[in-house]
């Protein structure tokens, strides 16, 4: 009998408060799966590559410009596997790519900030970023938590600064 071997996954969790923004407008934002490039700091090209947009199944190719004349342009593929515009929440995974994914599947939610009031105008929202992923080479876990992280931090000042 052969030993098993054990597959092992990393989880983890980003969250990042919006001032100045509703869950709503943040949402706007979140959904558009094509225009990440407007708001991530590392992806310079989004576009569609086949579905229909806000839809399951909608896949899209991000890529981003090398830095470095012996450097490769980094890209992946990404598949739209749920979205739930009422919970303001959405998952998706990366399908093709060249930067050392096997499997990555997030899932990004928006939300109202419990105790924003009529003072602020509601105009506070909370983006969380979850993702579990097989382990990629030449990186740790707290690498990929922290490339999250600072990912999203961007996006939510882009958003304070531009809505």
């Amino acid at each position: 009998m052969e030993p098993e071997t054990v597959v092992f996954k990393w989880e983890g969790k980003q969250a990042a408060q919006v001032n100045g923004v509703t869950a709503e407008q943040a949402w706007l934002v979140v959904s558009d799966f094509c225009n990440v490039h407007k708001w991530f700091p590392t992806v310079d090209t989004c576009s569609r590559v086949e579905g229909t947009d806000g839809q399951t199944g909608l896949v899209r190719y991000c890529a981003s410009t090398a830095t470095k004349e012996d450097e490769e342009t980094k890209w992946a593929k990404e598949r739209l596997v749920e979205i739930d515009p009422i919970g303001r929440c959405l998952s998706y995974e990366v399908l093709e790519n060249n930067v050392g994914f096997r499997t990555y599947v997030a899932t990004v939610k928006v939300m109202k900030v419990d105790g924003a009031d009529e003072s602020d105008g509601g105009k506070v929202c909370r983006i969380e970023w979850s993702f579990v992923s097989d382990p990629v080479d030449g990186w740790k876990k707290e690498d990929l938590e922290s490339y999250v992280g600072f990912c999203l931090k961007h996006m939510a000042n882009k958003m304070e600064m531009n809505l």
